[in-house]
């Protein structure tokens, strides 16, 4: 089993990987207990192609075609799909792009007009039909202008940057080059089945008799009693208190707890026993399901507009001087939101911006760097709650290090839709110690983390999950 926690800020093998107790057999004597270890499934980490691969040679051959298809009405598409090419800025007279390994930039010729033209044929073996679509001229909308500007300005960090840290982990044995061709269907993963929808369980739970303020509102799970909790569907913080991982039973599904973990399985509107715990927190992660075509096209989740996230009661769950940290989509709407209106309604500062940098096992960046609709990239942005007077006086003798500005988390993704990398490793030295830390929007739990999100407990699903060895 690989170190969870890597240079490169993400797990390799393991996203649970602590322990968890069973009764042993008395009749063998000296082992009350057995120690169970698991492992989230390595499989689940394991991206051996980009999924996009840019065609650079195929583009050189095909680079007097491509130019005459911005000019020519009737110079039709060749039928293979390559690597789209883009202005980088609206100055910029040509266009780039990468090499296989996704760390060389090479130019490309191009014309200096800022409009694409774009046609494509569709033809099929059993029809003898040609459909030809009109060429669509494109024009570059402002927000489009603005991610390009954008995408210029932080391009030469995200390039040395993770070449450095990818030649680390080939020399050290985290990230292997590949041998020979690989074969793209041996790949082929079977996720677990979502037989458990947390969001509809949301949904259910709110036609439920609330709790009352002479009911616990939250429900620990203490060490000395290991035994398998089957949960009721209520609106109720779980904690758990053991220094083992924990299985618990939710509507017939079983779902492993970290250690020192608690979790609210919530929608947005029934956030009040989070408040009602008497906790502020010291680190806020939010990761909100923004607004997004795809998303909505393909009903992954219910998404939140911009006002709905503004509304978030992160002021009363955020301690002094707290670290809020927000991921965010590469749509410059967005980030521009998140800088501009929604910290400075929190009362919150910007500190840095940070880049999770997506890379494949042998090291290679999942997307083109420069391609017009993907990047191999994410942002979070990094702020603190704007510090009181008086309560900074109190906690002078309290100090963390300032939050570096553009720094780089390069992992290899997981396959599993929307599973960030957990920063409590790349985080931990900017928070004080023992401080109380939270995420907003969670889809998993983390050893020592308050959780919330209406579907919180799905990575943490029993069918994500190996048993290793077991021990005494």
């Amino acid at each position: 089993m690989r170190d969870p926690v890597s240079p490169f800020g993400a797990p390799a093998t393991c996203f649970a990987p602590d322990s968890t107790t069973v009764s042993g057999n008395e009749d063998e004597g000296s082992c009350e207990v057995i120690i169970q270890k698991y492992g989230f499934r390595s499989e689940l980490f394991n991206v051996t192609k980009p999924y996009i691969t840019p065609a650079v040679h195929k583009e050189r051959q095909q680079s007097n075609k491509n130019e005459n298809l911005v000019t020519s009405d009737n110079q039709e598409a060749s039928g293979s799909v390559g690597k789209v090419v883009s202005l980088c800025s609206p100055s910029c007279p040509g266009t780039h792009s990468v090499d296989q390994a996704g760390l060389e930039l090479r130019n490309l010729p191009a014309s200096a007009s800022q409009v694409l033209g774009l046609k494509a044929r569709a033809t099929t073996a059993s029809s003898a039909n040609t459909f030809n679509k009109r060429k669509r001229c494109v024009a570059f909308n402002q927000g489009e202008l603005d991610a390009m500007e954008y995408h210029t300005k932080i391009r030469e960090l995200i390039l040395d940057g993770s070449s450095q840290l990818i030649q680390e982990g080939l020399r050290s044995g985290f990230l292997y080059p590949l041998v020979g061709k690989q074969d793209g269907s041996s790949g082929r993963i079977t996720l677990p089945l979502d037989a458990c929808n947390l969001s509809e369980l949301c949904e259910m739970a709110k036609h439920l008799p609330s709790l009352n303020e002479m009911e616990l509102q939250t429900l620990q799970l203490m060490e000395d009693d290991m035994s398998v909790i089957e949960l009721d569907l209520s609106s109720q913080i779980i904690e758990n208190n053991s220094r083992f991982s924990r299985m618990i039973t939710l509507m017939g599904q079983k779902y492993l707890l970290p250690p020192k973990s608690s979790f609210l399985l919530s929608d947005i509107s029934c956030m009040q026993p989070l408040l009602n715990c008497s906790k502020t927190f010291d680190v806020i992660v939010i990761d909100p399901p923004w607004e997004n075509k795809s998303v909505k096209r393909s009903n992954r989740y219910n998404s939140l507009s911009p006002q709905q996230i503004k509304q978030m009661p992160v002021p009363k769950l955020a301690a002094a001087d707290c670290l809020i940290v927000t991921w965010v989509t590469n749509r410059q709407k967005h980030l521009c939101f998140v800088k501009e209106e929604l910290y400075p309604s929190w009362s919150v500062e910007v500190v840095a911006e940070w880049y999770w940098v997506k890379i494949t096992n042998s090291g290679e960046f999942v997307f083109p760097l420069d391609s017009p609709h993907k990047k191999p990239y994410e942002c979070l942005v990094l702020g603190r709650v704007k510090e009181n007077t008086t309560l900074s006086l109190r906690n002078a003798d309290v100090r963390v290090p300032p939050v570096p500005d553009h720094k780089l988390i390069v992992s290899v993704p997981c396959v599993l839709h929307s599973h960030k990398p957990p920063l409590a490793e790349v985080l931990k030295d900017y928070i004080k110690p023992g401080g109380q830390c939270l995420e907003l929007f969670a889809r998993n739990l983390q050893p020592g983390w308050m959780s919330w999100g209406n579907e919180v407990l799905k990575f943490q699903h029993m069918d994500y999950f190996i048993a290793l060895e077991a021990r005494c």
